[in-house]
């Protein structure tokens, strides 16, 4: 994990969290909510806004890394509402926390003389 990029930030899981109202998975209310990575970190994921969805523990663990729709299909879950649902939070929220543009480092000035 050390290796790869994680951006989230406290701001940005508190509103996927107010967004998806519950589990983005089974819609579950009643309990604490975990960090998921929509594409497991062990495929190429990492935690950043349009990867991470909140997860009630049972679901987290129970996805584990597999892939999330061959896992939704699986456990009998609406994989085309939690699809269509992830599409519109993470466009509305990736609207609302905008990357930060990469600042330009000029290259060294070629001090070479011919």
């Amino acid at each position: 994990m050390d290796r790869v990029e994680h951006d989230l930030t406290a701001e940005q899981w508190s509103a996927l969290k107010d967004e998806w109202g519950g589990c983005a998975y089974c819609s579950a209310t009643d309990q604490p909510l975990q960090k998921d990575c929509v594409q497991a970190l062990s495929r190429g994921g990492r935690y950043t806004l349009p990867n991470i969805a909140p997860a009630c523990r049972s679901c987290n663990a129970s996805k584990s890394n597999d892939e999330v729709t061959g896992w939704m299909r699986r456990k009998k879950l609406d994989e085309r509402s939690f699809l269509v649902r992830h599409y519109e939070i993470a466009k509305l929220l990736t609207e609302r926390f905008p990357e930060e543009p990469a600042i330009d480092v000029p290259a060294e000035p070629d001090t070479s003389t011919d």
